[in-house]
């Protein structure tokens, strides 16, 4: 078996809930499909992405241990440091299996609440373990194929995409690191400001820059 991630493709909507005192985010859309040959040229014969999706629902959402990262790691192993979302729900809809995530109070998930108030759309990106076959020139996903997690990813070539960020009531607050929330916010002005002043190619430039430079600063322990 090898590592197998994919990004979405579909179109995904935005949601807005209001409830509690405290403001949440939340990425909701089309996680999965099956039966669609996707960016990779590769099909989930729907009986194997139910039966995947199945066992994720009863052995990680349902227990509260389905989370995910921001990025894909290279192995499929959750690295609870780089932890950023809990995924909520998982469902079918047709062909497609759509999925709310709860972004967390963790590092990453920081960061993720920061680009989101920064106007920046994430994606999301399934990874999991596999084989595959090739069947009249097309190559499907086998039975084996066991899913690990779905990831936020960030990648401005495909922007059909992305899912947008949801949001409850309040301000949040990062407790005890409030110079990582000081560099957020920083990141928030500029990316703001860029908007207004910059076209769309270098604006998406400058996302993807803040984004990666965020990501290494917070590597390196600010």
């Amino acid at each position: 078996m090898k590592l197998i991630t994919e990004y979405n493709e579909s179109g995904v909507h935005t949601l807005i809930e209001s409830a509690g005192p405290e403001k949440k985010y939340y990425l909701e859309g089309v996680f999965m499909q099956a039966e669609k040959q996707n960016r990779n040229n590769r099909i989930y014969p729907r009986a194997v992405l139910k039966d995947a999706v199945s066992r994720f629902i009863a052995e990680q959402v349902s227990t509260g241990r389905a989370v995910g990262e921001l990025n894909h790691p290279e192995g499929p192993q959750i690295n609870l440091d780089k932890v950023s979302h809990r995924i909520t729900e998982l469902k079918w809809n047709g062909d497609d299996v759509c999925g709310k995530a709860l972004i967390l109070n963790t590092p990453m998930g920081m960061i993720v609440k920061g680009l989101l108030d920064g106007g920046v759309k994430l994606g999301v990106s399934s990874r999991g373990m596999g084989s595959v076959e090739s069947r009249n020139g097309k190559t499907y996903v086998k039975e084996d194929f066991s899913l690990a997690t779905v990831d936020i990813v960030q990648d401005p070539s495909a922007p059909s995409a992305f899912v947008e960020g949801i949001m409850e009531s309040v301000d949040w607050v990062f407790d005890g690191k409030q110079f990582i929330a000081n560099k957020i916010d920083h990141m928030n002005e500029a990316l703001k400001k860029a908007r207004k002043t910059q076209n769309k190619e270098f604006y998406a430039e400058t996302q993807v820059k803040a984004f990666d430079k965020l990501l290494k600063e917070f590597a390196n322990g600010f």
